[in-house]
Parts: structure tokens; C-alpha cells; sequence
């Protein structure tokens, strides 16, 4: 507990990083204000379809896969902090355009355009990440990450939900450009960056990181390229996290953006009964982080990535079997166990990439991530809306629950062959207990 408290103080105390976290949290705080505004205004005012619902992820996910490796060795190369400044300003500039969208032939696009940036920034934010903490910080840095996230679906939901029962969801988007450029600003005053830590490829800390950095910038985009993916296929560790987490999208993914059409169903009437859900899941997921940055982040993998899809597949099962009326607390409390399912996964797996790979890959490793989970958002959305389409959302709802409940399960009684323990942290482990 005490060096657990003094690790958490000397990295909230790191300025150029809490900047840099700051507009992190300001971004992703506008982004679900956001998400929940397009859901809204798409499902229940324009009441489209769960076809036209499931158009929205392949929108999204497009320039992940065409540009996610690519990303990923961008963010290796050039000046992450720059990169992450241009992201925010054209962000906020193609939010202002999505006000004036009037159908879906044009937000689309828009949002395609604004899922291209967000594939540029987010291995920028993780290699800045890593440039900037210790390594016995990278858990409190993926943790405070990951309240970010989860903590945003508390506060921009039950905001955006407050908001649409009096507002537009114009006014939510609104909101998201603003505290978008106010990101770009929080940015702007991040100066004191060494060279050596906002450029190079070499971990902070180690002697002569200019002088072995310099040839390393001269090697070709594309044979960086193949170095990350041929490392990430070498890493027992990492493959078997990315075919997991692949496996767990694939199945969440058909009824992620689908959320709508069932609260279609049993909350006509209530848009921001799925504002609420979301904020409840956020609320699990919160407390989940933070109980697991006071464990040890080396016991093993297999248990956290497990049990997280266990408690995804659960909840997901669970919310098919609401019937139309059913209670706002039993909502509240499935989006509840849902976050906390979700939250236990997305850390960990944050963590494992950020841990088992060297500061000089960060960016491509996470690059790949983004392209390799994004590739399954042009299949199983529009899979989710078909089946949606003709069966309807809750049996959808309880089938693929279940899928991912196994699959967890899977991942808990296989987790030792996917995950190994390597001899020598298994005998320190030993030797510690007793």
C-alpha cells in the first residue's frame, strides 16, 4: 500500500504528463457526451432502423482498419505531441460540421472523417504514455487511463441524458467541439517535453537515447511496419491477448450498436433510460479500476481478461430478458455488473500490451490493436442488424451473451496455456507467499 502511494504521487505529480492527461480526459469526457447524442438522434429521432444503426461502427471502424498500422508507426516516428494537437483542432472543426448533418448520407462521412483522427491519436496518447512514466508506473498510468474512460460514461451520460430531456442532441454535440478545443489548448501548453521523449524511439532513461534514436528515424515506414507486426506475431504474450480480445469483439460487436433497438422496445418513451445504463456502467467499471490498481498487476492476466467477458456476457444476456415496463433499478443494476466486466478487461488489456512490449514498438503494437479489433466492425455490426432486423433485439441480446459468458469461461480454464507465468516470476511468486 505504501509503495503503491508513492508510485500514485510521484506520477500525479508529473506535470508534463497530467497536462497531457487532462486533455485525454476533456477529449474523452466530449466523446461519450457525444455518442450519446448520435445514438439518440439517429435511433429515436430519425427512427432508423437497426441496419441503418449498425452503418454507424462500419463508419467508424473504416479508417482504423485502412490506417491503424500505419498509425501506429506514425506515432513511433513523428512528434506525438504535435500529432495529438493537429488530431484535437481537426477534431473539433469536424464535430462543428456534424451539427449541420441532415440525414445519414452525411454524417456518415463526417464521422468517418473524425474515426481517421481518433486512429492517428490514440497510439500517439499510449507511446506518449509510455515515454513519459516509469515502468513500475505503467499499471497506475493504463488504471488512470481507464477512470478516464469509464468515468466519462458517468458524467456524459447522466449530463447528455439531463440534457436531452431538455435539449437537442444538437446541444450534446455542441458540447463535444468545445471540449475538444479546449483539449487542443491543454496541449498547446505542454512545452517542456524533451526531445529525446516526444520523438524518439528509446525509453526514457537510458543512456545515449538521442545518438541510438537517430538511425532508427532513418529506417522505412514500411519495414517498421513489418517490425511491429512481426514482433506482436513472435510474442506469445501479446498474440494471445490480441486473438482474445479479437475473439470477444467479434461477438460483443454484433449487438454493441444495437443497444438502441432494444431500449426501443421495452423504453419507447424514455431516450435517456440508455443514458442512464451507460452511466451505471461506468459507476462498475470505475470501481473495478480502482480495486485493481491496488493488486499485483503480475498475478496473471487469465483471471481479470476472463472474468471480464464473463460479467459482459451475463449483463448482455441479462438486458435481452427485460421486458417492456421493467424497472429503471434492474437497468442500473445489469449496467452496473456490465462496467465492471468491462472495466476489469480493457484495463488489463491495456496494461499486457503496454507491458509486454518495448517503448520503442508502443505505438505500432498499438497501432495493430486498433486496425486487428477494428477489422470486425464491418462484419458484425451489419451481422447485428440483419439478425436484429428478423428476430429482434432481445433473443439477439441473450444468444450472444451467452457466446461471450463461454468464451470467458474459455479464457479462465485455458488461461495458464494462453497466458504463461515465466519460471522465474512463478518462483519469486512462490518464494514471496511463503
Amino acid at each position: 500500500m505504501e509503495l503503491s502511494t508513492k508510485q500514485g504521487n510521484s506520477l500525479l505529480h508529473n506535470k508534463t504528463y497530467m497536462r497531457v492527461y487532462s486533455a485525454f480526459a476533456t477529449a474523452s469526457f466530449g466523446d461519450w457526451f457525444d455518442a450519446l447524442a448520435i445514438q439518440v438522434l439517429v435511433g429515436y429521432r430519425w427512427q432508423a432502423g437497426p441496419l441503418m444503426l449498425a452503418l454507424i461502427p462500419v463508419a467508424l471502424a473504416l479508417p482504423s482498419i485502412l490506417l491503424g498500422s500505419v498509425a501506429g508507426v506514425a506515432a513511433d516516428r513523428l512528434n506525438k505531441l504535435k500529432l495529438m494537437r493537429i488530431c484535437d483542432l481537426l477534431t473539433a472543426i469536424l464535430t462543428v460540421l456534424v451539427l449541420f448533418a441532415p440525414g445519414m448520407v452525411w454524417l456518415l462521412p463526417l464521422l468517418a472523417l473524425r474515426s481517421a483522427l481518433s486512429t492517428l491519436n490514440m497510439p500517439a496518447q499510449q507511446s506518449l504514455t509510455r515515454s513519459l512514466v516509469r515502468e513500475d508506473q505503467l499499471l497506475q498510468a493504463s488504471s488512470l487511463n481507464g477512470l478516464v474512460n469509464q468515468g466519462s460514461k458517468i458524467a456524459g451520460p447522466l449530463l447528455g441524458g439531463l440534457a436531452l430531456a431538455f435539449l437537442t442532441p444538437q446541444w450534446c454535440i455542441l458540447l463535444n467541439a468545445l471540449l475538444r478545443g479546449c483539449s487542443y489548448l491543454l496541449l498547446l501548453s505542454v512545452r517542456n517535453i524533451p526531445a529525446d521523449k516526444g520523438d524518439s524511439l528509446q525509453p526514457e532513461g537510458t543512456e545515449g537515447a538521442a545518438a541510438s534514436s537517430a538511425p532508427e528515424e532513418k529506417v522505412p515506414l514500411h519495414k517498421m511496419w513489418r517490425e511491429g507486426w512481426s514482433f506482436m506475431l513472435r510474442s506469445r504474450m501479446l498474440l494471445s491477448t490480441m486473438m482474445f480480445g479479437l475473439a470477444g469483439s467479434l461477438v460483443i460487436q454484433v449487438i454493441d450498436y444495437q443497444f438502441t433497438s432494444l431500449f426501443r422496445v421495452f423504453a419507447p418513451s424514455r431516450e435517456s433510460l440508455l443514458g442512464w445504463m451507460v452511466a451505471a456502467s461506468g459507476v462498475g467499471a470505475v470501481l473495478i479500476i480502482l480495486v485493481l490498481n491496488k493488486l499485483n498487476p503480475e498475478t496473471g492476466y487469465s483471471w481479470r481478461l476472463g472474468s471480464g467477458y464473463v460479467l459482459i456476457g451475463g449483463s448482455v444476456a441479462a438486458l435481452g430478458l427485460l421486458q417492456p415496463g421493467a424497472s429503471v433499478i434492474w437497468v442500473l443494476l445489469i449496467g452496473f455488473v456490465l462496467g465492471i466486466g468491462n472495466g476489469a478487461f480493457i484495463v488489463t488489456f491495456n496494461y499486457c500490451l503496454q507491458k509486454e512490449t518495448p517503448p520503442h514498438m508502443t505505438g505500432r503494437i498499438f497501432g495493430i490493436q486498433n486496425t486487428v479489433l477494428s477489422t470486425v466492425l464491418i462484419v458484425a455490426p451489419l451481422l447485428g442488424g440483419i439478425l436484429v432486423q428478423y428476430a429482434g433485439p432481445a433473443r439477439i441480446f441473450v444468444n450472444f451473451g451467452i457466446m461471450q459468458l463461454v468464451l470467458g469461461l474459455a479464457g479462465l480454464l485455458f488461461g495458464r496455456l494462453l497466458w504463461p507465468v515465466p519460471k522465474l516470476e512463478r518462483a519469486q511468486a512462490v518464494a514471496e507467499q511463503h
